[in-house]
């Protein structure tokens, strides 16, 4: 799973689902989370994978991936990713 997350670009986000998703796993969206919620590797880009629809879902400090997702030139409004559709990852 984290070598799926470090191929999201910068700039872009993929959902736990996605993730899961790409790993031949489609209902393990939880474990994702999970995985993500205990990674701390800082290679790692875990503030790219969010919640469906682009809600940021949790993470340890919600400031943190707020300001990481608009260092990269997303737009976050106060609980979701605005303009989802056009930042999602979807790898061919």
């Amino acid at each position: 799973m984290l070598t799926l997350v470090r191929r999201i670009p910068r700039g872009r986000v993929a959902t736990y689902g996605d993730v899961a998703e790409l790993a031949g796993r489609p209902r393990a969206w939880r474990a994702v989370g999970t995985i993500m919620s205990n990674c701390r590797s800082p290679t790692v880009p875990c503030h790219r994978v969010v919640g469906a629809g682009g809600r940021l879902g949790g993470y340890s400090e919600p400031w943190r991936k707020r300001q990481l997702l608009r260092e990269e030139g997303i737009v976050v409004g106060r609980r979701a990713i605005r303009q989802f559709s056009q930042v999602r990852w979807t790898p061919r």
